[in-house]
């Protein structure tokens, strides 16, 4: 530990007795100081003795250091004799090196000729037995010397085929120029590959190919190892599968084979593109062509996924080097037949099976479709801009059916959206947008013009007169159910259109076919205005039917029992259900424009309605309770303009019982002092009392 004097002399003067007050002992400087005196003359004998040790240690380092340096330097010196030994051994090697080369050279340039010497003469030999017509070699004799045989007639052929005919005919040597001798060679090689091959024999597989690469049946060869490869190797109903299997077997072996093996591989497969799965295709597809379209679709569909699903896993094979382009070629030569009229296919199908859908379900309904108006927005406009309190034409009576089917717009957005994805599969990536754009035309056709629009035009036509009594409000539900359906029409165009065009000129113009879509439909949703006319039309039937004259001008002013009158339940009853049924059947901005224009034509009815009675002091206050109830009913409406009439209206009916002297103070109070005085004035008129001079009087 480090060593720390403080505290050595505090330990020290703790073991000494009378050092401390330890154990009640007094105090002894003179023995403390003894004790200290002792201790420094022991350290001074201790630091002697320790420097002494320290003296004789340096001296012993320092002569073993003089030792270790004279032995550095004489290792030194050695190093140096060994290294010039060394530099004078590479010298003598280099040299001997320089002449073994010399002599290698001198050795390879006599041997050379005399090698290539021993060759001609084997070859003159060889030449001479065909010239004989008798081959008597054991190279020839022998089936097991093949690979020599094939070599030397290899030679022999090339040397043949350098010789003018007639010197060939001349020397009796004909045959070697000929097919005879080389193609039984040949033939005999291309045998022995084949039960090679069988036998499953590798090694001797790759020493017959490597000695047919220079032969001309070197591709016959590459050719019976194909064919032999795909026996039995398409046995189960998944041909897409086989392949990808014996792809993968023939990948690993065809390297330890051929020299070339991403050439035998990419012929292969392309054997097996050209021959079995354009085969396959063309069973799977040509009866299917013309007697059934929808199957012929989808079979369609799932072969070309499933082919390029099988190139998608042969791209990790070694191809050459631009496989994609080998494989994509491929699977044009397959579908190109398919692919040039897929478009017309797809959208005739389309057509055909959305219209079977609609009628399918109108005959359900028994429902003849009648024609509706086709004229584009702007007509819709001019029909709006002309329309009165009339009704648009005669009512026609739909039953309640609303004419629009969850069902059957499921089924046609699935047929739809099948087509997208057809649509992104088949489709050359130049013509994809034009094409989603006519598959988007289908659906706007059959879906928002043919089953929504179609719907909405019955249902305005299906709006009863506002004069009708007991009338059904049907146009609503349409509204709801329209609403419903657009929303999943406008995910489909969001989640499988709009990735097909969303980087092409076809994304501007299928956004402004949406837009006008939806403009055309709320054209059609505002003449549905007419609805409201029909629920102010009930409410009048209501209130003519429910309502007595002696409701607000009682025969027994003190024998009133009623909190507000029946007419005003059933009212308050009818406009809460309405008010519930246009906020499920719309959303957004449409529920507060609809029920502010459904709330300022109810508080007009009330208030002509209220301008109708004469009120006596009970009456007025009933009709105060009425108007207080109508208030409540107008805060469903959740609308501040249509509360703030209310309690307008209400405000006024208090002047039907206010004492006659406070009438000026009432008229000037917050909620009445910037009404018309003529207003004021005709609900005061209205008072039985009115007539008396004292109230004209305080009125005036």
């Amino acid at each position: 530990e480090p060593f720390v004097a403080d505290e050595y002399i505090e330990r020290l003067a703790w073991r000494t007795p009378g050092g401390g007050s330890r154990g009640g002992e007094a105090f002894d400087p003179k023995r403390l100081l003894e004790e200290f005196v002792n201790h420094i003359q022991e350290l001074q004998v201790m630091d002697e003795r320790i420097q002494r040790k320290v003296e004789k240690l340096e001296q012993q380092c320092q002569k073993e250091a003089k030792e270790f340096a004279k032995k550095v330097q004489e290792l030194q010196k050695s190093n140096q004799v060994a290294f010039q030994h060394f530099q004078e051994l590479d010298e003598h090697i280099s040299y001997v090196a320089t002449k073994v080369c010399h002599l290698g050279d001198q050795l390879e340039g006599v041997n050379t000729p005399r090698q290539r010497a021993v060759e001609a003469q084997k070859l003159m030999k060889y030449f001479n037995e065909f010239l004989d017509g008798e081959l008597k070699s054991d190279v020839f004799t022998n089936s097991e010397k093949i690979k020599e045989a094939a070599d030397i007639i290899q030679k022999l052929h090339l040397i043949a085929q350098e010789l003018p005919f007639d010197s060939l005919m001349d020397f009796c040597c004909y045959p070697l120029s000929s097919p005879g001798k080389y193609h039984d060679l040949e033939c005999q090689l291309i045998q022995e590959f084949t039960s090679a091959q069988r036998r499953g024999e590798i090694s001797r597989m790759r020493e017959v190919a490597a000695v047919l690469l220079h032969f001309k049946g070197y591709s016959h060869c590459v050719d019976v190892y194909i064919k032999q490869c795909q026996e039995g190797a398409f046995l189960r109903n998944d041909v897409f599968e086989d392949a990808a299997i014996l792809c993968q077997r023939v990948n690993k072996q065809v390297g330890e084979v051929f020299s070339n093996p991403e050439t035998v591989l990419a012929k292969l497969i392309q054997n097996i593109f050209e021959v079995k799965l354009q085969t396959y295709v063309k069973d799977q597809l040509e009866e299917q062509r013309k007697s059934d379209a929808e199957q012929y679709l989808k079979n369609l569909y799932d072969l070309y996924t499933r082919t390029t699903n099988l190139s998608s896993k042969l791209m990790e094979f070694n191809l050459g080097t631009d496989k994609q382009t080998f494989l994509s070629k491929l699977i044009k030569s397959i579908f190109i037949s398919y692919l040039e009229n897929y478009i017309e296919v797809e959208i005739g199908y389309l057509k055909s099976r959305s219209a079977m859908i609609l009628q399918r379900y109108y005959d359900s309904k028994n429902h003849q479709k009648r024609s509706i108006g086709t004229g584009g927005i702007q007509d819709l406009k001019e029909r709006i801009r002309q329309r009165t309190n009339l009704p648009l034409g005669p009512s026609i009576d739909t039953h309640g059916e609303t004419f629009l089917s969850q069902e059957v717009v499921v089924n046609l957005l699935q047929e739809t959206k099948q087509a997208f994805e057809r649509c992104h599969r088949l489709s050359d990536p130049s013509d994809l947008p034009k094409n989603a754009f006519r598959i988007f035309s289908m659906l706007v056709e059959f879906l928002c013009t043919e089953h929504i629009d179609y719907a909405l035009e019955t249902g305005l036509a299906g709006i009863p007169s506002s004069d009708s009594k007991n009338a059904n409000l049907y146009f609503l539900d349409v509204v709801h159910q329209a609403n419903t359906i657009f929303h999943l029409f406008d995910k489909q165009f969001n989640d499988h259109l709009m990735p097909l065009i969303s980087s092409s000129p076809k994304l501007s113009e299928c956004l402004q076919k949406k837009k006008d879509i939806i403009e055309q439909m709320e054209v059609k949703l505002d003449m549905g205005i007419d609805t409201l006319n029909c629920m102010i039309g009930q409410m009048k039937h209501i209130l003519a039917a429910e309502q007595k004259k002696t409701d607000f001008k009682p025969e027994d002013e003190n024998n009133v029992l009623i909190q507000y009158t029946n007419a005003c339940v059933k009212v308050c009853g009818y406009v809460r259900k309405q008010v519930e049924k246009i906020r499920n059947s719309m959303d957004g901005k449409n529920v507060d424009t609809v029920l502010m224009e459904l709330g300022v034509r109810f508080h007009r009815l009330i208030y002509e309605h209220l301008q109708q009675y004469s009120y006596s002091c009970m009456g007025g206050m009933l009709a105060i309770c009425d108007v207080a109830e109508y208030r409540k009913c107008a805060k469903d409406f959740k609308i501040a303009l249509v509360l703030q009439l209310f309690d307008t209206l209400h405000a006024l009916c208090n002047l039907l019982v206010v004492a006659p002297d406070n009438l000026k103070q009432v008229c000037s109070g917050e909620q009445l002092a910037n009404l018309d005085k003529n207003i004021l004035h005709s609900f005061v008129q209205l008072r039985v009392d009115y007539r008396s001079a004292r109230l004209a009087r305080h009125f005036s």
